[in-house]
């Protein structure tokens, strides 16, 4: 239909047909309907002329006939002059008649071309309305009855309007909030013809006007992309409302609250105060209390509040005053603002009520519990600890002065172990993050701590809701001694020889049996009935008789068992079975006259000696072979890498003569290779010597400020090569301690050499020295690239290298004998690292009361 009706136009608008106004459309569609009527009366006429002609022409015959007649006869009557005349009056009507149809109709096509000019016109109009509202800033959405809507226009694309069918589909291109206002106002436009202008915003933040109107029974709705000023009006005014709408929101929300605030201008005098406030000045309302001007809270804490506010700083902290009679604690925060302050305040008087009695009940528990002989030890929140009593100090004789220091719960429980306090432990990382895993536990734990000095501890720690943990310790030393034999005594008969791969058999002094466990009726091939408790010991021989019946076996047995003899020895010997068995046999007498007979096996055991035997003929020639090795590779190494240094030191004098700048280039390569092989060389026989264990300790007294200098100087070079710098950070005097010298000084060496060569061009490594009571303490830290956590488990393992992030590899032996000889030392080496932040390894060296020596275990 658009189609035809543009076709239309553009034919109007070629033929020159100028527009025409309304007046003129509604006068050109009377016309047209005078026309109509027109045609349709002139249609009528037509068709009654139509039938006079036909009667006209009948009449033509019968005319001819009676002219015929008459002049035949020349005799004429009145009654043919009469039809005579009304055939002439007819056709002189009918000559009328046409005459007036011809002029009629030149007239109806006068007024059917001004009508179609005036249908021309028209379509043009419309033509230039739709190409009109065809702008590409607007878009009209038009309903006719339920019909399918026409869309009108296109809106500008980065409004992100879509262009078909889907525009309709408002909640994919608007906000939700502006989808689901516009959609609401379209169904009050559709449903009560309301019209509605609203702004809407669109996904992409950009703002459009929506107007709805209904005309001529149709609705339809306009959407108009804003030009730059009123955009900026519209989103004003939309920030305007949401501004208003959480203004409202805040305020509607502390009327709720049972909180106290206020707002005051930059004078100090309220401008705005909710119900709680209105009701803490006994107010009637919130605006009586800004009318008059009733204040809460006392001069003076006003007076502080304006003194101590910034805008950077806001007040806060307890404020008493008097509410409604009584004495109040409030939890007060004002906050400054340049158009004056807003503040608020909470009740915290039950609290301060509850926290003074928490503090007389904690004084009260901490009494008690200092009079308690179970060591007791609570912890804070920050897991340093907060109380301990007598009984504690008891248990683990701890300083009071580092007690009262308040120290951490991991700094206790190292400071117990460094002082071999605490139970041996394989791991000691892994107990001691177990252990502390209570402040972060539901339920309390448990466990039981068998402490180096022969101690039995049940440790009972339980988290508290707000934050630390009560450990209690419970010596259970006596208890566990009475139950271990207890439980000893009652297992005998059970778990112990049930379960054991000997065969036992228990008589009583009577010759009957009391208990025996399977493996004894296995070897002997006898039933669970034959063996039952009560048998005697001659019925048991005679069932197991075909397995051995000779005089050396059971009848002995039953000799031994129930003789009167005062004095009751024990057998042993062996006996060798008809089916081929070796057992091994003795007769053990038992308190309360019982005595104990066992069988072992020994079939499996000779042939497990023999292959015992000759491994250990092979390990023990294997350790010859490898100690050979060690010597040979002394020998066959050292000796031609010194021969290498020597005559490389040698080409370097003057005597030998001048080198040009390469040879003396590949001089240095060979001399620094050299050094390298003879490190890893003296490396691999260290480490071979300490799994031979055959190294010795040479102990000695050091002075640690000597040795210290000793390394600076020995690593400089290493350093320089780097370009490392080395920070010694250590007291002025270390002291001395016990230990052997050239192990000490290789361990620091290689510690600062893996440093500087994970260490990047221009920075720092660091050693920290200090003591803690006779040990000497060291940390050799770097800012390298550091070891990822599923490394650091391996760096002390031999041949496990870095090599791809530092700058020269190695054979990863440094770390490795490095934990050797801490270890050779009786001490300790941890390792803390984090990627891309560096590493630290941290050695603990104790010092000996005298000079000894100590092999490699």
């Amino acid at each position: 239909m658009k189609n035809s009706l543009h076709g239309q136009a553009d034919d109007g608008a070629r033929a020159g047909r100028r527009p025409l106004s309304a007046g003129q459309e509604y006068k050109s569609a009377t016309a047209h309907e005078a026309a109509k009527q027109k045609h349709g009366s002139l249609a009528r006429f037509l068709k009654t002329c139509a039938a006079g002609t036909a009667v006209v022409a009948l009449a033509r015959p019968v005319l001819a006939q009676g002219e015929q007649q008459a002049a035949a006869a020349h005799l004429f009557t009145s009654s043919q002059v009469i039809g005579v005349s009304v055939v002439i009056g007819v056709i002189s009507a009918a000559l009328l008649s046409t005459l007036w149809l011809v002029r009629q109709r030149g007239n109806l096509e006068n007024e059917s071309r001004e009508i179609r000019s005036a249908l021309s016109d028209a379509q043009q109009r419309i033509s230039q309305y739709q190409a009109l509202i065809a702008d590409k800033n607007r878009r009209i959405v038009i309903w006719d009855g339920n019909a399918r809507p026409e869309l009108l226009g296109q809106l500008p694309p980065e409004t992100g309007a879509p262009q078909d069918g889907e525009f309709l589909a408002f909640g994919l291109w608007l906000k939700s909030h502006s989808a689901a206002d516009l959609e609401k106002a379209i169904d009050r436009l559709r449903d009560g013809a309301q019209s509605f202008d609203m702004v809407v915003e669109t996904i992409r933040d950009e703002i459009l006007e929506a107007q709805g109107r209904v005309s001529g029974g149709r609705a339809f709705v306009r959407f108009v992309a804003l030009n730059n000023l009123r955009a900026e009006l519209a989103e004003l005014r939309i920030e305007r409302d949401r501004l208003m709408t959480s203004i409202s929101a805040f305020q509607t929300m502390l009327d709720a609250i049972d909180m106290p605030a206020w707002q005051r201008d930059p004078t100090g005098r309220l401008t705005w105060v909710n119900q709680a406030y209105g009701d803490a000045v006994e107010a009637r309302s919130p605006q009586q209390a800004i009318n008059e001007g009733r204040e809460m809270l006392t001069t003076v804490a006003r007076e502080r509040i304006r003194a101590t506010a910034t805008p950077e700083s806001p007040f806060h902290d307890t404020i008493s005053t008097v509410v409604r009679g009584n004495r109040t604690f409030f939890d007060v925060v004002d906050v400054k603002v340049p158009g004056g302050s807003a503040g608020i305040a909470v009740d915290v008087s039950d609290i301060e009520a509850v926290r003074a009695e928490l503090e007389r009940t904690l004084k009260s528990h901490a009494e008690t519990l200092d009079h308690l002989a179970t060591p007791v030890a609570i912890f804070d929140g920050e897991r340093r600890l907060q109380f301990y009593n007598q009984a504690f100090v008891a248990l683990w004789e701890l300083d009071i002065a580092f007690l009262e220091s308040r120290p951490d719960n991991s700094e206790l429980l190292e400071r117990l172990r460094a002082a071999k306090k605490l139970p041996d432990q394989l791991n000691w990382k892994s107990w001691k993050e177990a252990a502390l895993s209570v402040y972060r536990a539901l339920d309390t734990q448990s466990d039981l701590w068998h402490l180096p000095n022969g101690q039995t501890l049940r440790v009972f720690a339980t988290a508290h809701p707000q934050g630390g943990a009560t450990w209690v310790f419970e010596n259970l030393t006596e208890q566990v001694d009475l139950e271990t034999r207890y439980n000893t005594l009652v297992k005998v008969q059970g778990e112990t020889i049930d379960h054991l791969s000997e065969g036992v058999a228990v008589f009583g002094p009577d010759g009957r049996i009391r208990l025996s466990n399977p493996a004894f009726r296995a070897l002997w091939g006898i039933t669970e009935t034959e063996a039952k408790p009560g048998t005697h010991i001659r019925a048991l021989g005679e069932a197991c008789a075909p397995s051995y019946d000779r005089p050396d076996g059971w009848k002995t047995f039953a000799e031994l068992i129930t003789s009167f003899d005062d004095e009751r020895r024990s057998s042993q010997g062996t006996l060798e079975l008809f089916s081929g068995l070796v057992l091994d046999y003795a007769v053990i007498p038992l308190p309360n006259a019982q005595t104990m007979l066992t069988f072992v096996n020994m079939t499996d055991s000779v042939r497990a000696e023999r292959a015992l035997t000759e491994k250990n003929e092979a390990l023990r020639k294997a350790d010859e072979l490898k100690n050979d090795f060690v010597q040979h590779v002394s020998y066959e190494l050292r000796s031609p890498l010194t021969n290498i240094i020597g005559f490389t030191d040698l080409l370097r004098t003057q005597g030998v003569g001048p080198l040009n700048d390469r040879q003396a280039e590949y001089i240095d390569h060979i001399s620094t290779s050299s050094s390298v092989l003879l490190t890893l060389v003296n490396d691999i026989l260290d480490l071979a010597t300490v799994d031979a264990g055959i190294m010795r300790l040479n102990y000695a007294e050091i002075d640690l400020n000597d040795l210290l200098d000793d390394v600076s100087m020995q690593i400089a070079d290493r350093l320089h090569e780097s370009g490392v710098a080395l920070e010694i950070t250590a007291p002025a005097y270390l002291g001395s301690i016990v230990a052997d010298p050239q192990r000490l000084k290789q361990i620091l060496l290689k510690l600062l050499a893996n440093a500087a060569n994970f260490s990047r061009e221009g920075t720092s490594i660091s050693l920290e020295c200090h003591r803690e009571g006779s040990d000497f303490v060291f940390a050799v830290s770097d800012r390298g690239p550091g070891i990822s956590p599923d490394m650091i488990t391996t760096v002390f393992d031999r041949f496990a290298t870095g090599a791809k992030s530092g700058k020269r590899g190695g054979a990863g032996l440094g770390l490795s004998i490095v934990d050797s000889f801490v270890s050779l030392h009786h001490g300790d080496v941890t390792i803390d690292s984090e990627p891309g932040k560096g590493t630290t390894v941290v050695c603990r060296i104790p010092s000996v009361d005298i000079p000894h020596s100590a092999a490699a275990e």
